[in-house]
């Protein structure tokens, strides 16, 4: 109970004041977004802020809420602080310096960001480490949720057919314009996830269930 209002606070204290700190390096001001200024109706679509704002939070989540689980039954309550200091130190600070550099320089991607810095020879090496990164990152995400799918539903079909669900719909996502699948199917993920927090903050105060 202490490890959880202690986060709770933590995460609450670090957006309202650390946030602040960090929003003054970058200084943002009202300048068109490339959502706006590049609008293409695939990559870039200007959306509700509540929506992205969902989209964000399930991408700095990820597979978070399944891998902070075990790794609370292995180590223990330490977890929490780990979880919560790298959230506010790195994941959230991470994700906010990332978006504001892309959004300076109309959208531009990492690669394109080191090509401009550093050369055209940074700008090869980012885009095949990129590739490098992003496909272990998927196997990842592709592999870990069809795993956990195949445990909950034993009987009913084996990991593969949910690997190739899963695959299927990243393509899908990736290849369809951004509303269309990540602006309508992310948001609702979101929502869960927090009621899904929510349930679990309540089950620990009023419940009497422990970490």
């Amino acid at each position: 109970m202490i490890s959880l209002l202690f986060s709770a606070v933590a995460l609450i204290i670090g957006y309202l004041f650390f946030g602040r700190v960090v929003e003054r390096v970058f200084s943002p001001d009202d300048r068109t977004t490339p959502a706006f200024s590049r609008q293409d109706g695939v990559d870039f679509i200007p959306m509700p802020t509540w929506k992205a704002f969902l989209v964000q939070l399930l991408n700095i989540a990820g597979t978070g809420p399944i891998f902070g689980a075990l790794m609370g039954a292995c180590f223990g309550p330490v977890v929490f602080l780990w979880i919560v200091l790298g959230a506010i130190l790195g994941g959230g600070v991470h994700d906010y310096m990332c978006g504001m550099i892309s959004e300076r320089h109309d959208g531009d991607s990492i690669a394109e960001l080191s090509g401009i810095y550093l050369g055209s020879g940074a700008k090869w090496a980012m885009r095949i480490f990129s590739i490098i990164l992003l496909v272990l990152t998927g196997t990842v995400f592709v592999n870990s949720p069809a795993t956990l799918i195949d445990n909950l539903t034993p009987g009913k079909s084996d990991a593969t057919f949910w690997v190739i669900v899963i695959l299927l719909y990243y393509v899908l996502a990736t290849l369809l314009p951004i509303d269309k699948v990540i602006g309508k199917v992310y948001p609702i993920f979101g929502v869960v996830l927090v009621v899904m927090a929510g349930g679990i903050i309540c089950g620990i105060m009023f419940g009497g269930y422990q970490i």
